[in-house]
């Protein structure tokens, strides 16, 4: 081996050291000021490589691999249910970051053509391919808007409040600026420029704090709305593993009525979780009939995720039923999880022995409709599973609405991070739409969220129980839920103007 592939190889190790470092302002863990240094040191190791557009490229590359195989580990355990699709795992482990990765790469491969120097105008540049190209990865072949780094400050509620102006994805930009600002340290500035510089982002950076915590404590004065009746957001604890033992559906039942403790003479609306019966379909669920009738009142409604066969598709789908079981309202899911609910290239890889990940062999459809779900005088816009990840279009009617409703099973991600993951979507999605997140999750956390993200009431992923909602605060329109990501694009503007202002005048 050559010294220069060795030092090839040392330099690649410390890019992958970076990002796995990064992965770990993420949720669970929310150590978001690492960032203050494995960016920087990205920006930095770019620099003085940004001749060379392969290194730049690969310098990106394994950066990325580096932060997603980190946090990404989880989606492994999804293939641990069924024989066939063990031998999967090392590939999923390895390959899904991989591509991840490569939207990292991109960002750096054109951050080099820019012809970077070492100076306040690369973190612009970096800040802004970064963004572009997490924004695609959001949207390109189905998207999957995973662990953008703004997730990083999902824990600081007050930090967060601009959402409800920016969105996640112009946040998503800010957060790179900022975490990017340090490098300005290793510049040839002058220390009065720097100490500027710092003070500068040091006040903008409170002035979002105040300016957040007061928006928070405005909300407190808000008098609560009496709903009328009561909603139970169920949070069951059943393990994943027996809907592939074809244990009896009864038990399923019973155990999800002793749960919810119903009280026949309060009128209730029952949440359940995303695919709690999913090894029948909604038709076999009519055979139980009389263990809901029996338990449940003409007072009380009752919300799950049932699979249905409907003109030889099948749907994952969220249903309002009543206690003899009859069709209310339903809701068919819109983004299905590829080779979770359906096999790309089905005709090909099913031949060779594969089918989904989930229960079944035949793929699920999405549909292309998202109604209101209505109750009462209250409207619901429902989301099942990662739907909710999907900032800027969780609402295709864009009609005013009361409640997001998040039904999920988050049993496929194990006892792993990926369930703190998934919920802390629910938390951005409230402050952008300004509107109450009601998520009911099997093996994963359940919540009732305001619209500022405070969490109200939550159970854990280890426990089982149920949310009681009576009453619930209103916030006003969000400035995003008007606009959507049409606001990351006007700050996409911005700094591509001041890209362009920059390199004139650093060629005159």
């Amino acid at each position: 081996m050559t010294l220069l592939n060795k030092y090839k190889i040392l330099l690649y190790s410390f890019v992958f050291s970076f990002g796995l470092i990064s992965s770990f302002s993420l949720p669970p863990y929310n150590l978001f000021y690492i960032n203050f240094f494995s960016y920087p040191a990205l920006l930095w190791t770019l620099l003085f490589y940004s001749k060379d557009k392969i290194v730049s490229f690969y310098i990106g590359w394994i950066f990325g691999f580096g932060y997603f195989i980190s946090n990404l580990y989880w989606i492994t355990n999804s293939l641990t249910f069924e024989d066939i699709f063990k031998p999967l795992i090392p590939f999923a482990l390895i390959l899904i970051p991989l591509f991840l990765g490569l939207f990292y790469g991109f960002s750096t491969l054109v951050f080099s053509f820019l012809n970077p120097k070492k100076n306040l105008l690369s973190i612009l540049i970096l800040a802004t391919t970064i963004s572009i190209f997490e924004y695609i990865r959001s949207f390109v072949f189905g998207g999957f808007p995973w662990n953008l780094i703004a997730f990083s400050f999902v824990n600081y509620l007050e930090l967060i409040q601009i959402l409800s102006i920016t969105g996640t994805y112009a946040f998503n930009s800010i957060v790179i600026l900022l975490f990017l600002f340090p490098t300005i340290l290793f510049f040839n500035y002058k220390k009065k420029i720097k100490i500027s510089i710092f003070i500068f982002s040091l006040s903008a950076l409170f002035i979002n704090y105040f300016w957040g915590n007061s928006n928070m404590k405005q909300f407190e004065l808000t008098e609560k709305k009496d709903l009328g009746f009561n909603i139970k957001i169920i949070s069951p604890t059943i393990n994943i593993n027996r809907y592939f033992q074809n244990e009896n559906p009864k038990e399923f039942i019973l155990e999800l009525i002793s749960i919810s403790k119903p009280n026949p003479l309060i009128e209730t609306l029952f949440i359940l979780p995303e695919g709690i019966l999913s090894s029948i379909y909604f038709e076999d669920l009519k055979k139980f009939k009389s263990l809901f009738s029996n338990n449940f009142s003409k007072k009380h409604k009752i919300i799950l995720g049932m699979n249905i066969n409907e003109k030889q598709k099948v749907y994952n789908s969220l249903l309002i039923v009543n206690n003899d079981l009859n069709i209310l309202q339903k809701y068919y899911k819109n983004k299905l999880v590829p080779f979770g609910e359906f096999l790309p290239f089905e005709n090909v890889l099913s031949n060779l022995g594969f089918k989904k990940i989930t229960k079944g062999y035949q793929s699920f459809s999405a549909d292309n409709r998202r109604d209101l779900i209505r109750f009462n005088n209250y409207s619901f816009v429902p989301l099942i599973c990662y739907e909710i990840i999907y900032s800027g279009q969780i609402n295709h009617s864009e009609k005013n609405y009361d409640f997001i409703l998040n039904i999920s099973e988050d049993g496929w991600f194990g006892n792993s991070i990926g369930p703190y993951q998934h919920y802390s979507h629910s938390i951005f999605r409230s402050i952008e739409e300004g509107k109450p997140v009601i998520r009911s999750s099997n093996n994963g956390i359940s919540a009732f969220i305001n619209p500022k993200g405070q969490v109200i009431d939550k159970i854990l992923t280890t426990d089982k129980g149920f949310i009681e909602i009576q009453s619930f605060k209103k916030s006003n329109k969000t400035i995003f839920s008007s606009h959507g990501n049409k606001i990351f694009f006007y700050f996409l503007s911005i700094y591509i103007s001041l890209i362009f202002f920059f390199k004139i005048r650093e060629n005159q």
